[in-house]
């Protein structure tokens, strides 16, 4: 029961965050990308410190102990996310989203390169696969009139977004043995605000009523699905609820056709499909090799191993 409730909590999670990015979509057609970020980082903060209150974990939950993993984390997250929302406001909302499906790809080039995890055979089929789906999505952007256009330069934030995504969730892991995912959520959100308040001289503007909403919406829907994401952790392994992260796929090509008059190329398609079976690659070589270190650990403690 205990895992169903993992994946029904991680279904919920990225089909709310989905909707997140429809209303920083919508609300980057009259605001600066930087007062997008802020208010979705910013409007997070208290209703994340509200469910740690109410949970009775509000100062276990923020205790920090490696504060410049923390700084470092939340810096290279707030790039990130600002790189990616202003992917949303250029392109398709289903292709960006198509394109961040690379970041456990590079996910695992950087824990190789950084936490010195083995470089298998598997995982670098994997990276071949999903970087060979991202190039499919990208080439109509190469040429014609895309090329050196809004498109292009969208398709290539969307993927520095991925990339930088996947080096924050490296530093994360380097940081799992002494930091609570609760702590490096909510102070990633505190840093966010901070580097997206600095835009303010870059002309932030006095939002309309509409707006307005966009943009409460953008914090308190990232705020639950952030919730729901890191409660789902507490009934299921992430390997097996990695697969379920791509229903926002199916979300992002439903809200970009009936919000946004969207229709997804075949080539957004195709692409996604290839860079989403690189991911469940390396999902399942991934619980492979738990499995199998798990199996020796026991063999190990009965000295046969």
């Amino acid at each position: 029961m205990a895992p169903m409730r993992g994946i029904l909590l991680i279904l919920a999670a990225f089909s709310v965050l989905t909707i997140m990015s429809a209303f920083v979509k919508a609300a980057s057609e009259g605001v600066p990308t930087g007062q997008v970020v802020f208010f979705r980082a910013a409007l997070s903060l208290p209703i994340i410190s509200a469910w740690l209150w109410a949970r009775g974990d509000l100062r276990a939950g923020l205790h920090v102990a490696n504060w410049r993993g923390h700084a470092l984390r939340g810096t290279v997250g707030s790039v990130s996310m600002g790189l990616g929302f202003a992917a949303i406001a250029l392109l398709p909302l289903a292709e960006v989203q198509a394109i961040r499906f690379a970041t456990p790809v590079f996910l695992v080039v950087f824990a190789a390169l950084i936490l010195g995890e083995r470089f298998r055979l598997i995982r670098l089929g994997a990276v071949a696969l999903g970087l060979g789906g991202v190039m499919v999505i990208v080439a109509p952007r190469l040429g014609g009139a895309d090329l050196g256009g809004p498109a292009l330069l969208g398709a290539g934030m969307a993927l520095a977004s991925a990339a930088l995504a996947a080096l924050a969730q490296t530093i994360v892991k380097a940081m799992s043995g002494t930091e609570r995912p609760e702590a490096i959520a909510f102070y990633f959100l505190a840093t966010a605000s901070v580097c997206a308040l600095a835009t303010l001289p870059a002309g932030w503007v006095w939002p309309t009523p509409g707006e307005a909403l966009l943009l409460l919406g953008c914090g308190v829907f990232g705020a639950v699905g952030q919730v729901l994401l890191t409660a789902s952790y507490r009934y299921a392994d992430a390997s097996a609820l990695a697969p379920f992260t791509y229903v926002s796929m199916l979300w992002a090509v439903a809200i970009g056709f009936v919000w946004f008059d969207e229709v997804p190329t075949w080539q957004t398609l195709a692409g996604a499909l290839l860079v989403i079976g690189s991911g469940v690659m390396i999902v399942l070589r991934e619980r492979q090799l738990a499995r199998g270190g798990t199996a020796r650990r026991k063999l190990r403690a009965k000295g046969l191993y």
